[in-house]
Formats: structure tokens, C-alpha cells, sequence
């Protein structure tokens, strides 16, 4: 499986067919996922793109970061790996009980 790339720094103009059209210079794209407002539909101004092999990822790490787009410098790197939704329970903010209380 091919490096998940994480790409920051997007014109909130940026449509997927814009980063399908640039990331398909340097290779397959297996997926990509323009991250929207749930309301508006308007990109939030970064995305995930997995390339096909990881010499097409590093191809377009090395291509695209700093990569001008629209009039914005576009970072294009290794994404890091999603961190757990419920981080809030580990020992702090945890409001449940752990007894009776009568």
C-alpha cells in the first residue's frame, strides 16, 4: 500500500478535479479526499491523496511542496497516521463513577 500524502495550504477555491488533474502528472491516484464544510461544500484548504505506488507518492511529495497553486504555496508530505477520537477519557474528564455512592 502507497503512502497516505497529506496536502495543506489549499486555496479554498480547490476543487477534487484540480488536485486529480495535478497529482495524475506523477502517477495513479488510488484515492483522494478534498476535505469540505459539511454546510457550504466549500474545501477547507487541505486534502488526502494515496498514490498507487510509494516511488509515485515520493515523486509527488518531491514535485508539489511548495508547489504554487491559485496564488498559494501547496505542502504536500507524508500524512501521520489518525489519532484516536477518544483521547478525552484517559484518566482526566472521565465523569462516570466508580462506586456506589450510598
Amino acid at each position: 500500500m502507497a503512502k497516505r500524502l497529506f496536502v495543506g495550504g489549499l486555496p479554498y477555491s480547490a476543487t477534487s478535479a484540480q488536485l486529480e488533474e495535478l497529482f495524475s502528472q506523477v502517477g495513479k491516484i488510488a484515492s483522494l479526499n478534498l476535505i469540505t464544510d459539511r454546510f457550504s461544500g466549500q474545501s477547507k484548504g487541505f486534502a488526502f491523496v494515496e498514490m498507487s505506488t510509494d516511488e509515485e507518492s515520493d515523486a509527488a511529495i518531491k514535485k508539489f511542496n511548495n508547489y504554487e497553486l491559485d496564488g498559494r504555496k501547496i505542502v504536500v508530505n507524508v500524512a501521520r497516521p489518525q489519532e484516536d477520537k477518544n483521547r478525552f477519557n484517559q484518566n482526566r474528564g472521565n465523569w462516570q463513577r466508580s462506586g456506589n455512592r450510598w
